[in-house]
């Protein structure tokens, strides 16, 4: 008992060769241990076949001696063969209520060893299990040609069952100890453990039953509970499996509400217009009126599995706790970053738009393949766009400096015009003044850029506050932790005085500078006063005083002296504009490089995702095929006379000669070597182009044609031969059958969609979707508010909600919330999905069905 309760093991079968009784005393002290034993035994058939039978809990051990009996075993003679065949011992204890799995099935006596072929008995549907020694992969090899692994993964035609065997892990236990071995016991999901819940796991048993080694080890993010207080939700609690969860409920009954609430708790909006108007509306009229407050609690598989409680009120942003209650930096983001939630035809929207598809697409081609070079790819996007801002900023400067020093030969011919009236010698100080202005002004701005300088320095000290006692005290190392610290402490200190000194020294030389430069502005402006005083001594000339020529002279002598020094920035702003080209060109020979890993990448993660979809979906990969991005600049750039119907020659440009840093090159080079380009430009489109400023054109050369990729579905019935389309050529629901493929795949969070099922094809969610999902719940958590039944019954789904609804509440009973199992929750299902068994007989009927098998 106690190392069942160690081990987890919560059901136990009791089953001895032949004879049963030793079942009452075990039976007795594991049941006070609240572990729930199944009575049984092990028997031999005439074909010397082992099978052990279990039976309920409450079955007594005087009725099974009576069933020994029925298959010719006396309890005294319980280790010998019983004089029935295997299928007559299987039919008749099956039609008892017993479970019967063939014991060491590869091993002595088991039904697949030795050179026998008991497939005959192996197909009986009353045998619903099969126990082998390890892991199914283990079976690989054991035989030639895998016999072993093709018969119980019902590969083998010879030996193929109607309906899947379940495999278990059962070994003997001689002693407790063998209890801790993996392959001593496997996982029956029961949502209360008891025989009737047993015995239907074998319905389902590629969901139901699974080996220890199944398990999966990887994280994953879960939604444990959600608790709702106001609105018209108001009291709801759930606690949600790690699996598969459904919630189901008539129209209206509030499912969707419940959907939306979680989104509005995780901080989440729709993308589409039409579905946040609705998420809006559903929030404004079930929270709003009453400031009602939802609450999640989840375990993060971003935060290595740490559990959190997130919760929102009405109005308000949402809070999050840690496990201590302490409120969190983290955002509900943070803690699911992969999280979907997809409210009704929201995945219709997507199916009808491509690009929402590629970008769905994209984000499961990078989660495929994270690599260096998308890290690399923006670094050198933003050193290209850096590039041309710098360029950009040069041109700007070096075509101010060309105009100002355009302007000289005019200003000097003016000169000359004054020469005449014999000025220059009373007006030789001007350029000299204005020279000496702008040096003292030079002087003082050297001095401001040093004072940021030392600004920055201050700034850039290291703070020794990071190791402070209480966090290197408690380290194995502190002492050479001090010593470090001390180290640090000191030179900052030495540092932080140095500094001080250099703040001193220049302050001290700013003052003294400023004196300086102040002392010859005054004295320049005592020597312009005086100047203009002896304008009036210069005659008047057509008409203008003596006084005006003289100051527009100087005003002259200025100009030109202040222009001079941009012919040197002329020279300056070329070879800066010279040097910041090359490095253009290094940046887009290096991102060109890069984008070509980049696909490449892209391709080997499309191999690894079709492999992922094979036999529901395939994805191909156009390299750079997709020009739409460009289209959008050039539109972006509203050339006059240029819409988009004028633009339809970049879809149709030669791949071979087209690129967007051709298009770039070609319009620097004019509009004749433009035209010349069979690319179907016409003369106002050229025109248009060669209109554009050089970052425009720059903006051209950094935009990179995308990787198109194209999804097909396979159309074809579930046993036909593949058959797949694009699906631009699909039906509605077939559109959406492809979308969701996607949105099942793995992801460390959850997913959840309200009504999945509008807009698909009924015949896909059974055959497709309900298969991918029974394979990816045990890696992910799915949340599926749903009218249809393939989903909670076919999917098998570990948690089913029962909503119940009034005038003004609606609810979800801990009555009515575990998995199909439990009867209430068949009934509801029935009743809800089926239309109630009536209607369920009437249909079987109708199809022509029949009965079923009693084990089925």
């Amino acid at each position: 008992m106690d190392i069942c309760r160690e081990q987890g093991i919560k059901v136990v079968g009791i089953a001895n060769h032949g004879n049963v009784d030793e079942i009452d005393a075990i039976r007795k002290l594991l049941s006070g241990g609240d572990i729930v034993v199944f009575p049984g035994f092990e028997i031999e058939s005439s074909e010397k076949i082992h099978f052990v039978c279990l039976f309920p809990e409450d079955t007594l051990t005087s009725t099974l001696n009576v069933y020994l009996g029925g298959c010719g075993i006396e309890p005294t003679h319980g280790t010998q063969p019983s004089s029935k065949g295997a299928n007559e011992i299987l039919d008749y204890l099956s039609g008892k209520g017993g479970v019967l799995y063939a014991a060491h099935c590869t091993q002595t006596n088991g039904i697949l060893s030795g050179t026998n072929r008991y497939n005959h008995i192996w197909k009986n549907p009353n045998l619903v299990a099969t126990q082998i020694p390890g892991a199914i992969e283990d079976l690989k090899g054991a035989t030639e040609g895998d016999k072993f692994y093709q018969i119980v993964t019902n590969r083998n035609p010879d030996y193929k069952r109607k309906h899947p065997i379940a495999v278990l892990n059962a070994k003997d236990v001689e002693q407790p100890e063998t209890l801790c071995e993996p392959i001593a016991s496997c996982l029956i999901k029961m949502t209360i453990p008891c025989f009737d819940s047993f015995k239907q796991a074998f319905y389902d048993p590629e969901s139901r039953v699974r080996l220890n080694s199944d398990r999966t080890k990887q994280w994953y993010s879960v939604i444990e509970k959600i608790a709702i207080t106001g609105g018209y939700l108001n009291g709801l609690s759930i606690e949600l499996s790690e699996h598969l969860n459904a919630i189901i409920g008539g129209r209206g009954a509030g499912k969707s509400t419940l959907i939306e609430c979680l989104r509005y708790a995780l901080g989440l909006e729709p993308l589409a217009s039409d579905a946040k108007k609705a998420f809006e509306s559903i929030i404004r009229e079930n929270l709003g009126k009453e400031k009602g407050r939802i609450e999640v609690s989840i375990r993060s598989a971003a935060m290595q599995g740490r559990r959190f409680l997130i919760s929102r009120r009405h109005g308000e942003l949402p809070i999050v706790k840690d496990e201590t209650g302490t409120i969190s930096s983290f955002s509900p983001r943070d803690l699911f970053p992969g999280v979907e939630i997809y409210g009704q035809n929201e995945i219709y929207e997507i199916a009808q738009k491509s690009s929402e598809q590629h970008k769905l697409l994209a984000r499961f081609l990078r989660e495929e393949s994270k690599s260096a070079t998308d890290q690399r790819l923006e670094e050198l996007t933003l050193a290209l766009g850096q590039n041309r801002e710098q360029i950009s900023s040069a041109l700007d400067e070096l075509e101010d400096a060309e105009q100002e020093v355009m302007r000289l030969p005019k200003l000097q011919e003016q000169v000359r015009q004054f020469s005449e009236l014999k000025l220059e010698e009373k007006l030789k100080g001007v350029q000299l003044w204005e020279k000496e202005k702008q040096l003292g002004q030079c002087a003082l701005k050297e001095l401001t850029a040093y004072g940021k300088a030392l600004s920055s320095l201050k700034d850039a000290l290291p703070d020794p506050a990071f190791m402070d006692d209480d966090a290197k005290d408690s380290l194995p190392h502190n002492a050479q932790l001090r010593e470090l610290h001390k180290l640090i402490q000191d030179f900052v200190i030495s540092a932080s005085g140095q500094i001080v000194i250099m703040d001193n020294g220049l302050h001290e030389v700013e003052t003294a500078a400023t004196q300086i430069n102040d002392r010859m502005l005054g004295l320049i402006d005592e020597e312009e006063t005086e100047l203009a005083k002896a304008f009036k001594d210069i005659p008047d000339f057509q008409g203008r005083t003596g006084r005006d020529i003289g100051q527009r002279f100087k005003e002259l002598l200025q100009e030109i002296a202040r222009i001079h020094p941009q012919e040197a920035v002329l020279t300056s702003k070329r070879t800066q504009i010279e040097e910041l080209r090359k490095q253009r060109n290094k940046i887009l020979a290096e991102l060109a490089k890069v984008r070509s890993e980049r696909t490449q990448v892209d391709a080997r993660s499309v191999k690894r995702l079709n492999r992922k979809l094979e036999g529901n979906m395939k994805i191909s990969l156009n390299t750079e095929t997709n020009r739409q991005p460009l289209t959008e600049m050039l539109r972006s750039f509203e050339m006059e006379g240029v819409g988009p119907a004028r633009l339809g020659w970049i879809d149709s440009a030669d791949s071979n000669t087209f690129s967007p840093t051709s298009l770039a090159a070609k319009i620097r080079e004019g509009l004749e070597p433009l035209k010349s380009m069979n690319w179907g430009i016409t003369d106002l489109v050229a025109t248009a182009l060669c209109g554009l400023s050089p970052n425009q054109v720059m903006q051209i050369e950094e935009v990179a044609f995308l990787n198109a990729p194209t999804i097909e579905l396979n159309v074809a019935q579930k046993d036909g031969e593949e058959a797949y389309r694009e699906i631009e050529h699909l039906s509605k629901g077939q559109q959406c059958t492809a979308i969701l493929h996607l949105l099942l795949l793995s992801n460390e969070d959850p997913l959840i969609v309200d009504q999945p099922e509008d807009n698909l094809d009924n015949a896909f969610i059974a055959s497709r979707i309900v298969k991918q999902l029974r394979n990816e719940k045990i890696m992910r958590q799915f949340f599926f508010a749903t009218h249809n039944a393939n989903i909670p019954v076919f999917g098998d789904a570990e948690w089913i909600g029962v909503f119940v609804s009034g005038d003004d509440n609606a609810t979800i009973p801990p009555e009515l919330q575990g998995a199909i199992d439990v009867p209430a929750i068949k009934e509801k299902a029935s009743e809800i999905l089926e239309g109630g068994p009536e209607a369920f007989e009437q249909r079987k009927l109708k199809y022509g069905y029949g009965e079923f098998h009693t084990a089925y």
